[in-house]
């Protein structure tokens, strides 16, 4: 049988670890929750101490974590992947990151025999449970190819994009459409209830229009319920993920006026003390009877 890491066992990594022992694979995983780890342990995964661990069991090794810091961390920690000479061994990262911290993570895993790609995902931790995720792979042609049958063990889809980074600028165009739409469907809930409509009734009739979206698909069930725990995707990892797009777009010379104005929607949350609840409770910005029924 053969063994594939995983490092960072949260909402999308326990996911992909779930569904690669679903698929036959042996998954040695590791976190700095020791809940996280007793629930993979739990699952039927091998809980391992360290990153270092990891590398010495598995010669694919899928990353999720959720910060820059975290990345430097397992690479470089004490403990980290370049602690050991492991000539050979791919890296599949899948956080949402400033892709400079990317790079600088593939430079110093390449010291140590390491390939880093760049493979980040699209869809939320619902959709990975049910392995409906794309991944938007990019970095040595090869290593991705190795890879594949890692990738189709927990992706629907995936998609090999070419350079290094190119992954990530996919992924932030795709999230920038992510929060545009999420609070497009908000908005239209929220009228439909302010006209007098059911809200349940109007989520059906769009879904089955012109009108409809993923977003309001898989999060429109939500906001109908007032529904925004246990969060697929929190609020402030999801603000974390748009600072680094409002950068990008930036840097790429493009004015995103669209995020630039649903950008305070998701802050006005954390400030609420919403930061740790499913983005779906942006719903809850428009007021209406959903605000006084919430979760």
């Amino acid at each position: 049988m053969e063994t594939v890491g995983v490092i960072g066992l949260g909402i999308m990594g326990s996911a992909i670890a779930a569904n690669l022992m679903q698929a036959g694979l042996r998954v040695v995983g590791t976190d700095v929750s020791e809940a996280a780890l007793g629930a993979f342990a739990g699952a039927g995964g091998v809980p391992s101490d360290s990153p270092l661990e990891v590398a010495e069991a598995a010669e694919i090794i899928v990353t999720s974590l959720p910060s820059a810091a975290a990345l430097g961390d397992v690479v470089g920690g004490e403990r980290g992947l370049t602690k050991g000479a492991y000539d050979g061994r791919i890296v599949i990262e899948t956080s949402t990151l400033a892709l400079v911290d990317k790079e600088h993570a593939r430079d110093r895993l390449a010291k140590s025999g390491v390939t880093l790609l760049d493979c980040p995902i699209s869809g939320t931790g619902a959709q990975a449970r049910n392995k409906d995720i794309a991944v938007y792979g990019s970095g040595g042609r090869a290593a991705f190819e190795r890879s594949r049958p890692v990738l189709r063990g927990f992706a629907r889809d995936h998609y090999y994009l070419g350079e290094f980074g190119n992954g990530s600028r996919m992924k932030y165009i795709a999230n920038l459409l992510v929060a545009v739409h999420n609070v497009a469907a908000a908005e239209a809930l929220a009228l439909g209830e302010a006209a007098g409509l059911d809200e349940a009734t109007v989520l059906d009739v769009i879904r089955a229009g012109a009108g409809t979206s993923r977003m309001l698909e898989i999060r429109g069930p939500m906001m109908v319920e007032k529904r925004f725990l246990p969060a697929t995707m929190t609020v402030d990892n999801f603000i974390k993920d748009l600072n680094i797009i409002g950068e990008f777009a930036a840097a790429s010379g493009l004015d995103a006026t669209l995020l630039r104005a649903v950008l305070p929607l998701y802050e006005a949350l954390q400030s609420a003390s919403r930061g740790q609840q499913d983005t779906a409770a942006v719903r809850a910005s428009y007021g209406g009877t959903g605000a006084r029924r919430q979760r």
